[in-house]
Formats: C-alpha cells, structure tokens, sequence
C-alpha cells in the first residue's frame, strides 16, 4: 500500500527539483521515490550486516568450517578468558 509522504522546502527549489526531474523524464514524485529508494539500500544497516555475515560464512564453509568448529573455538575463547 504506498502512503504519502509531506515534504516542506523551499518554492525555489521545488521549482528547480521538479524541472531536473523533468529533464530525465520523471516527475518529481518518481524521482522522490528514487532518492528514498537509494537512501535505503545505501544506509539500512541490518542489510549491511546481513551481507556481511554471509559472506563470512561463505569464506567459513569454502574453508571447511563447520557450525560445531564455531561453537567449539568460542567454547575454547570464552574459557581462556
């Protein structure tokens, strides 16, 4: 379900917003959607994690690793400590 989001700025730069917009062939709204999009993708911090985590665990499993490899070496470190 999309909903609106309310935006105040300044008459000068809707103006100015609205014809780049219009120059790539979009309107404002679209290209509103697009920054947020990006924003997003760029700054959602659990994506960021998430990507990290798997790639971590790619390298784990091409190396061999195994889950019980995991417990055991944070086993090990916790008891050292």
């Amino acid at each position: 379900m999309e909903t609106q989001l309310i935006v105040r700025i300044d008459k000068g730069k809707k103006q100015k917003f609205s014809k780049l917009a219009r120059m790539e062939g979009k309107t404002a709204s679209t290209k509103v959607r697009e920054l947020v999009d990006s924003y997003i993708e760029t700054n959602d911090f659990s994506r960021i994690v998430t990507d990290v985590w798997s790639r971590i665990s790619s390298r784990l499993r091409e190396k061999g690793v195994t889950e019980a490899d995991v417990g055991r070496v944070i086993r090990e470190v916790r008891s050292s400590k």
